[in-house]
Formats: C-alpha cells, sequence, structure tokens
C-alpha cells in the first residue's frame, strides 16, 4: 500500500501578522531553516495514541532601522530618539501580538480517555521543523519540498508550531475570530467553502475517475470496478485521489480569499465497511486528518458532514450508492440507522476532544436525508436519538462538543420552525440550489455590467432566498446554507449523473467550458453569486474544486470556487457581497442577530419541551416507511450490539511535541463504554442497500430478540480499533 500522507505541519520562511491597512509595515525577518519530509507511521493502535504534529517558536531577529531623512538635521536630536523608541514600540508589537496568540492565548488540554486493543492499520504522517508563523508574503515549504507563496491580503496569518501541534491561534483575516477565541453566532459571518469530492467521490467532481470506468456511477460500482483492475492499482487509485486532488495550497488558497470556513464531507468508511460493502476501508482517515490540520494552521473552521450513511440516506450517487433509500426506510431501514447512530457516535468522540473542538465546531451529522420518502416524524425520532446521544458524550451547554448539523431534507425551511425547542445548539443546514428546481431555467445570465448584470439571476436569489433564511434564524435557530453555488441551470458534466446526457446537451455547450465566457458573462456571474452570497448570510459554496475531464477541461465550470478566482466571476473578497440584495431593490426580513439562549449553549440547553419528547421520543419510530402492505414492524430486522468499537486513532508526529501535549486516543468520553452493531449470529439479512419492500421476515430472528420493538442501544462502546 503506498504512503499516507507525509506531513501536517510543513514550514516556511515567516513574515508576521502587520496591520491590514498599514502603508509602512515593520517586517521581522526570520532565518530560513533547513527541513526534512520524514515519513512517519500512522498506526491504527490498541489505544489510538500516537504522536501527531509539528511545532515551531517564533524566531524574530531583527526589526527595520528607522531613521531620519538626510535633509531634516532641525531637531534630529530630538527626531531619532523618537524615532527609535517607536521602532522598538513597533517590532514589540509586530512580535509580541503573535506571540501572545501563539504561546499565550493558546492552551494545552487534558482529557481522560480510556485505552483499547486491536489490530494495527498502516498509514504514513510526518512534519517539519522551522518558522512559527508567516502573513502576506511568506514562503510555505510543503512536505514534497515544494513551496508557495502565501498570498493573504485580509490580515491573515498561518501557524505551524512542531512543538504544539495543537496550537489553535491562526486566524484566516482580520474579521475572523482565531480558532482559540470565540466564534459568535449571529455577529460573526461564516464565509465558507466546500472540499467537495475529495472522500466522497461524486462523478461531476472528478470526472476523469468515473470516464476511466465507463460502467460506474457511484462510488459503489467505482469501487467495484477498480477493485478487479488491479493491473491499473485497483483500490489505490482512489487512494492516490486523496493524495493529490486537495493540497495545502488549497487551503491557504481558501483562506487567503477572505474566507473562514470549509465544509469537509466524509464518508462512514473512513470508520469502517462491512464485508458485503465494496468501499475503500479506513484509508481516507489520514488524510482528513491531513485536511483538518491544515485548516487549523491557516485558522480555518471545519464544518464536518457525514456524508454517506449505510443503506443510503437519499439515493444520490454521494451517498455512496444511487438507487434505493434503505436508512430508516425499508426492511433494512432500523438496522442500517443502528449502524449510522454509531458512526455518528465515534466521530462525535473524536471530534469533541479538546485537540479538536476548535477546529471542528459543528458536526453534520447526516446529509440531505430525503424527509419526503423517510418521513417527518421518523426523522424527527432519529435526530432527537442523535442529539441526547450526543450530548450524553459531550455535555450540555456552550463549549460542550460541536453544535450539531442537520439537513432541511428539501421540505423548505418554515417546516423545522420550533424543531425540538430546547435542544442544545441545533444547526438547519439548508442547500439552496436552481440548478436542481426542475425549472428549464434558460433565462441568459449574460445581459450587461454593474447592476444590470446577471438578468433576472441575482434578484431571483435575494427575493426567493433572503427572507427565509432570515425568518429561520427565529423560527429555528442558528441557520446556514451549507451548500450552494453558481448553477444556475443544471449544465455540467455528469452533474445530473453519468447516465443523464441532459447536462451536456447542445444547450449547454457554453456553460461547459469557461474559455469561451466573455466578460459580460463572468460580471452576471459574480453579480449572481454575490446576491447569492447577501440572501444567505452565512454560506459555503460547493464547491472548492472540480477536477479535469479526460480532455483536461473543467466542465462543471459554475461550480468551482478556485476556477471562478482565477478567471475572474468569483468575487475576490466575499465582504463585497453585503448589501447587494438592497441595491438591486429586494427588501428582506432581516435578523438582529440574537438567539434565543437555549439554542448556542446558553440557559435552557437541553431542557427539550416535553410534549416533543412525548411525541418523537420513542425509538425505533413506531411507523416505517417502504414496507409491505400489512408487514410486522416487531419483525424488523436489527443488529445486536456486542461487537468491538472502532475507534478514530489520531495521527502521528514528526518530530514529536513536547511531553506537556496531550495527543488524546480518539475517545472524548471514557464513560461511553458500550459495544458497537454486528449481526445477530445465526441470522439471515436481506440486502441492506437493496431492502425496500422486499419480503418481511415472519419471527424474530433470535426469537428472543425484540430490538425493533425497543429503543436501539446506542450508549457508548467498549473502546478498541478496527482492522
Amino acid at each position: 500500500m503506498s504512503s499516507r500522507p507525509d506531513s501536517f505541519a510543513e514550514v516556511s520562511l515567516a513574515t508576521p501578522d502587520t496591520p491590514l491597512n498599514s502603508k509602512h509595515p515593520l517586517w521581522i525577518s526570520t532565518s530560513e531553516t533547513a527541513t526534512t519530509t520524514p515519513h512517519e507511521s500512522f498506526i491504527y493502535t490498541s489505544c489510538n495514541s500516537s504522536p501527531l504534529l509539528p511545532s515551531q517558536q517564533p524566531d524574530p531577529r531583527c526589526g527595520e532601522e528607522i531613521t531620519s531623512s538626510p535633509d531634516s538635521k532641525k531637531g534630529a536630536a530630538y527626531v531619532r530618539p523618537v524615532l527609535l523608541f517607536l521602532s522598538a514600540v513597533l517590532v514589540a508589537v509586530a512580535v509580541v501580538v503573535p506571540v501572545y496568540f501563539v504561546v499565550i492565548k493558546h492552551q494545552h488540554h487534558e482529557s481522560d480517555m480510556t485505552e483499547g486493543t486491536g489490530s494495527s492499520h498502516p498509514s504514513s504522517i510526518g512534519s517539519n521543523a522551522g518558522p512559527t508563523y508567516g502573513s502576506n508574503g511568506s514562503t510555505v515549504t510543503s512536505s514534497d519540498g515544494s513551496t508557495f507563496t502565501y498570498i493573504n491580503p485580509f490580515g491573515g496569518y498561518w501557524i505551524d508550531d512542531p512543538n504544539d501541534p495543537f496550537n489553535d491561534g491562526a486566524r484566516p483575516n482580520s474579521w475572523t475570530p482565531s480558532l482559540n477565541e470565540s466564534w459568535v453566532w449571529g455577529t460573526n459571518k461564516v464565509n465558507g467553502v466546500n472540499i467537495g469530492g475529495l472522500f466522497v467521490l461524486e462523478p461531476f467532481i472528478s470526472p476523469a475517475l468515473f470516464q476511466n470506468y465507463p460502467e460506474a456511477i457511484d462510488e459503489w460500482s467505482l469501487s467495484t470496478l477498480m477493485a478487479a483492475d488491479t493491473s491499473n492499482g485497483g483500490l489505490n487509485q482512489i487512494e492516490e485521489h486523496y493524495k493529490t486532488f486537495i493540497t495545502e495550497q488549497d487551503i491557504a488558497e481558501i483562506a487567503g480569499a477572505g474566507l473562514n470556513w470549509i465544509r469537509l464531507p466524509i464518508p462512514f468508511w473512513a470508520i469502517e465497511k462491512w464485508d458485503f460493502e465494496p468501499f475503500l476501508e479506513q484509508v481516507c482517515w489520514p488524510y482528513i486528518l491531513r485536511v483538518l490540520q491544515w485548516a487549523r494552521k491557516y485558522g480555518l473552521r471545519v464544518n464536518l458532514d457525514l456524508h454517506t450513511i449505510p443503506g443510503s440516506q437519499n439515493g444520490f450517487n454521494h451517498s455512496g450508492k444511487y438507487g434505493q433509500i434503505n436508512f430508516l426506510n425499508g426492511v433494512m431501514g432500523v438496522a442500517n440507522a443502528q449502524r449510522a447512530l454509531g458512526y455518528i457516535r465515534i466521530i462525535a468522540e473524536f471530534i469533541s476532544q479538546p485537540e479538536w473542538r476548535n477546529v471542528v465546531p459543528v458536526f453534520g451529522i447526516m446529509n440531505e436525508a430525503r424527509v419526503a420518502v423517510i418521513g417527518m416524524d421518523q426523522m424527527t425520532s432519529f435526530y432527537l436519538q442523535a442529539h441526547d446521544m450526543i450530548r450524553n458524550i459531550t455535555g450540555y451547554g456552550e463549549g460542550n462538543g460541536p453544535y450539531i448539523a442537520i439537513h432541511d431534507g428539501f421540505q423548505g425551511l418554515s417546516s423545522w420552525a420550533g424543531f425540538l425547542e430546547g435542544s442544545d445548539r441545533i444547526i438547519m443546514d439548508s442547500h439552496p440550489y436552481f440548478a436542481f428546481d426542475g425549472n428549464s431555467n434558460t433565462e441568459p445570465i449574460a445581459t450587461g455590467t454593474g447592476l444590470n448584470a446577471g438578468g433576472i439571476w441575482p434578484t431571483l436569489a435575494c427575493s426567493k432566498w433572503a427572507t427565509a433564511m432570515n425568518v429561520s434564524q427565529t423560527a429555528f435557530g442558528v441557520t446556514f446554507a451549507g451548500e450552494f453555488s453558481n448553477g444556475f441551470n443544471d449544465c455540467g458534466l455528469y452533474l445530473n449523473g453519468v447516465e443523464n446526457t441532459q447536462d451536456v446537451a447542445p444547450s449547454c455547450s457554453l456553460f461547459l467550458d469557461s474559455s469561451q465566457w466573455n466578460d459580460t458573462t463572468k460580471a452576471g456571474l459574480q453579480q449572481f453569486a454575490l446576491a447569492s452570497m447577501d440572501a444567505l448570510q452565512d454560506w459555503f459554496f460547493w464547491t472548492w474544486k472540480i477536477g479535469p475531464s479526460s480532455n483536461n477541461t473543467i466542465a462543471s465550470p459554475l461550480w468551482s470556487y478556485q476556477l471562478g478566482l482565477q478567471q475572474g466571476w468569483m468575487p475576490t473578497d466575499p465582504r463585497m457581497a453585503t448589501g447587494t440584495c438592497a441595491t438591486l431593490g429586494v427588501t428582506a426580513q432581516q435578523f438582529d442577530g440574537v438567539y434565543q439562549p437555549y439554542q448556542t449553549g446558553g440557559p435552557g440547553a437541553g431542557t427539550i419541551n416535553p410534549v416533543l419528547v412525548s411525541s418523537y421520543g420513542q425509538y425505533p419510530p413506531t411507523s416505517i416507511n417502504g414496507l409491505t402492505a400489512g408487514a410486522t414492524q416487531s419483525f424488523l430486522p436489527t443488529y445486536t450490539s456486542t461487537s468491538a468499537i472502532p475507534t478514530l486513532p489520531p495521527p502521528t508526529f514528526t518530530p514529536s511535541p513536547s511531553s506537556s501535549v496531550t495527543i488524546g486516543n480518539g475517545w472524548f468520553d471514557s464513560s461511553d463504554t458500550s459495544l458497537a452493531a454486528t449481526e445477530v449470529a445465526g441470522c439471515t439479512y436481506p440486502n441492506a442497500w437493496d431492502a425496500v419492500s422486499v419480503p418481511m421476515p415472519t419471527a424474530l430472528c433470535p426469537p428472543t430478540a425484540s430490538a425493533s420493538a425497543n429503543a436501539v442501544v446506542t450508549s457508548a462502546p467498549a473502546v478498541t480499533t478496527s482492522s
């Protein structure tokens, strides 16, 4: 198997942060340190404990000398001491402020972890030693020895500290709190981007992978075909994608674009897969950690999104398998939900550790569940179960574990008003798209420049989305757009799936190749983007990068933030969006920025309305859709909680950090000790991914089982590692 990431901490020649508007910045020079890129072993150890990242200490050598002008002799005896004094003050400020955030502000955290046993799974991580921080113009050296210049005109700075790999002092820009400072919902604004298609493969994001296997329509079929193609590397081709699709420079560019969050979709097979599933098991986990560490380095917060669910929660190709919905639907719906709760629990345990909670303040527990199929009551019951499980791990109230993000299920934001009133820090995630609204959307976007740019689309974005988003902030609580794009139409190679030719029809030809776009088209797209951003307020663009197709063109350019920056249709500063809707004459109901205390972890958080608990507290739900007429629900197959828990291990660091640094073992709550779901020995189960409307069992298996009639056990597991 090929090696895993070399390094989380990649060093560079650093220039410290300076005031954004300073006309005469005082640069502090640092001596460049030679670096190496040793490979380090990433092991699924018995206790999931190992060294993790690199550290750096600020090493300012000198400041710029300030002298009086040669022709200003008059008063030189007075001016020179003053200037030297001011120079000393500025040097002190330039050194002390970064050092304060790097060293003093950051604190090491301890946590009580349990140990487990298990077999090893090799991986590789490494790091370098070197400068501690850098701002605009600093040089970053990546683990492969390549270098790039960090471009950030917004006052952001990176921090890379080998002695303390969990240093959270970095910030992406001057208006965003550093990671070790409080994020205030309603005051601070999410300007984010998705890292789509990296760990959950999508045909339109990585078309070349699918073009190599024309029969592949989703990651399930792609994995099956790749595994059989050993001459071309088998499933290792997917690991090569993990290695190369997103680099550290991508993350640095995101911060340099004025953005402050990323949304990172991950699959459940980062934890494990079961034997009947073809996915590449566990291999992506060290690469996920690599992205999280890069985000930490550049001060970006992460919304970690569980994008795939056993059995599929939506039947889309990005759920793992295209086709049926077998989560809380059909004969295997309850059993698949058992697995889902287990994976949500394992991720929650990992990111609730103090080493990770500043970097991952939001956990999206399920992407785009199809509520119309599964049922609103059923999803509410599941979300209540997941909420209580997570909060039993993290504790209740602000600072105790991540916010829990749930998707609106394509039901509209108003459907969720008053949802689980009194719950602890649940976020509503909406994905507003015109591309998939079922309309032809042929109205032009290249209509002029200035206020005439974009045709109907900028105004439509404001009128469709602004009021709904603002009302939800009050009626539900914290609400953001976890996805949106410039896709006002559905043009793009494989955008609607590999087998759908509509998205590459002749009417789409212009939107498959951005080299054909003139300034008017780009102006229209930028105005549409600005209007969307202003309407949504807190948002994540989908997605940062689209990979090239087999002919080396980006065939879904409307969906690439990076390409839009490079070619001029995405705003170079997201703050440009402020006031766009008002300028277009669209007035929307405004949100005053004040949430009810329980919605942000204040007083009352976790005291859910008893009426709602009474209505939705029974789990599994009393009714499951997707069954044959007359089916006896008490006979639904379920799993037994008797298997060792496959915990998520931390990475290793080279060189080892300070002995005072706690690495953690992947498990926050040592009292969470119950076991994981597994099949009941001797029982026969239908295909877990193809069990809608199949014949129901006619009796319980084993005969004494009653799991489907009672609450599914989701209390903690004995901590062991997966093989």
